[in-house]
């Protein structure tokens, strides 16, 4: 199994859950963004292994759709022909910034250590 694809599912999920849409899992109208600027620290983390906010404040119907993220996060994976056991830590922190606006940072380590982390702009995703 390639390292690359384990970055680019959870770059798959977070850009899902960043959209807005949350078409993974079939619920609209997300605002992490909003929610991540309202919280105290000014971001949102997510760990889709758990599918649990841990950093953050996020709302009940935020928590709620992390929660369902959890499942489809292990669909995604098979989908990709990934074990979802390859991953040792699957995270994403969202946050917005003054002069590039909206951003998300990934987090990936695997099983054996190798670990990504990767920031994207915009809603586009774009890596600066």
């Amino acid at each position: 199994m390639k390292f690359k694809a384990l970055t680019s599912i959870v770059h798959n999920a977070a850009d899902s859950l960043a959209s807005g849409m949350g078409f993974m899992i079939g619920v609209y109208g997300i605002d992490i963004f909003g929610e991540a600027g309202r919280s105290t620290e000014g971001t949102i983390t997510v760990d889709f292994l758990t599918g649990r906010v841990v950093a953050g404040v996020a709302s009940a119907s935020l928590v709620e759709a992390v929660q369902l993220y959890r499942t489809a996060f292990d669909e995604l994976c098979v989908k990709h022909g990934v074990e979802p056991w390859s991953f040792k830590a699957a995270t994403a922190k969202f946050g917005t910034d003054r002069q590039l606006g909206q951003w998300f940072e990934t987090f990936v380590e695997d099983r054996d250590g190798r670990t990504s982390t990767d920031r994207y702009f915009g809603l586009e995703s774009r890596r600066l």
